[in-house]
């Protein structure tokens, strides 16, 4: 029997989307060291894996909290305030979670998962939090320093592309709505969802559903990395939250058409074009140095222009500092327009 929730005329007018940067930690944290080799995101595992398990990542926080399978406590994704929360904000309201409701969460991450590991325990035993600043390092925000070491090591350098492909599915499912209505919309989000008689239908969801339970509205949230699955999140007075597949993630990891450079270096010059180019994926100095043929200082130096330029991030991943494209510097070399086909990313 599939669960079923009612939508009266307020909770259709409360249906929105929201691109969530913790559903993208769960998610890919999940599918990094689930022991399966996906088709889609291998090149991005095969590059991230490294750097997360040298961290000591593989046995910490997130191992404890975001299981290979099952369950993962709700408390782990809030409710996005915006259409687009970033990671700090997110941080902010889980680190104010309520100590009662971490506790009930964890004790159903042990129920399903048959234990709790030594950080899940002691997150589970820390008192009350309370208002002001945190006096020392708490449990929680330990767990808040390693989902932002996760976050630059695995997904910072990339999300200016998650991004591209997780807003143009939220823009094709808006027009979608404004086209055909929300049932549409509902119908035509995933396999296991359906929409009738002022009722959403979830055929894999096996816990009971209804409004008593779940709070008010609907949130759609597209995600890059939950796969085949639909993800469900309830936690009264939230509204229940939907995570599915977006479209487009099967062209994410490719590379994009190279760009005729010769304009573009006309404004930049050949060495910060050619490591714009170059930057395809996130790399460091010494990796750019030694694809280029360019000596480390010089490299240095470019970037650091670039950077000031607004046309690469740094992030920290160890002891190594990456270098990816921003979303400006993607629009440069677009411009450009492309001299050959694309091609996988390696």
């Amino acid at each position: 029997m599939p669960a079923e929730l009612a939508f009266s005329a307020s909770d259709l007018a409360l249906v929105r989307f929201a691109v969530s940067p913790m559903w993208e930690v769960g998610t890919s944290f999940k599918l990094l060291f689930s022991g399966a080799a996906h088709p889609v995101h291998r090149p991005w595992a095969e590059q991230v894996r490294p750097r997360v398990v040298a961290a000591g990542l593989e046995h910490g926080w997130l191992a404890e909290l975001v299981p290979r399978s099952g369950y993962v406590p709700d408390f782990l994704n809030p409710a996005p305030v915006s259409p687009a929360p970033t990671l700090a904000q997110e941080l902010a309201v889980i680190t104010t979670t309520p100590t009662d409701r971490i506790r009930a969460d964890l004790d159903r991450l042990r129920h399903e998962q048959g234990s709790l590991g030594p950080r899940a325990r002691s997150l589970h035993a820390a008192p009350p939090s309370r208002p002001g600043p945190p006096a020392g390092r708490t449990p929680m925000a330990r767990l808040a320093e390693e989902i932002e070491t996760y976050w630059e090591l695995a997904l910072a350098p990339f999300w200016a592309r998650l991004r591209a492909v997780l807003d143009a599915e939220v823009f094709q499912r808006a027009r979608q709505v404004a086209e055909y209505g929300t049932g549409h919309l509902l119908n035509d989000l995933h396999p296991s969802v359906s929409w009738d008689d002022n009722a959403l239908r979830l055929a894999s969801r096996r816990r009971a559903l209804s409004r008593r339970t779940a709070g008010a509205g609907l949130l759609l949230i597209p995600s890059a990395f939950t796969g085949e699955h639909l993800l469900t999140r309830v936690t009264h007075p939230e509204p229940p939250q939907l995570a599915y597949q977006a479209r487009g993630i099967g062209s994410l990891w490719q590379t994009r058409p190279a760009p005729r450079t010769a304009a573009v270096a006309a404004v930049l010059g050949r060495s910060r074009t050619r490591l714009l180019t170059e930057l395809e994926s996130p790399a460091s100095t010494t990796d750019l140095a030694h694809r280029t043929g360019l000596s480390p200082a010089t490299v240095s130096q470019c970037l650091t222009a670039l950077r000031d330029a607004g046309l690469v991030s740094t992030h920290r991943a160890g002891r190594s500092l990456l270098y990816a494209r921003t979303a400006a510097a993607d629009c440069l070399l677009a411009a450009a327009g492309p001299s050959h086909p694309t091609t996988v990313l390696a």
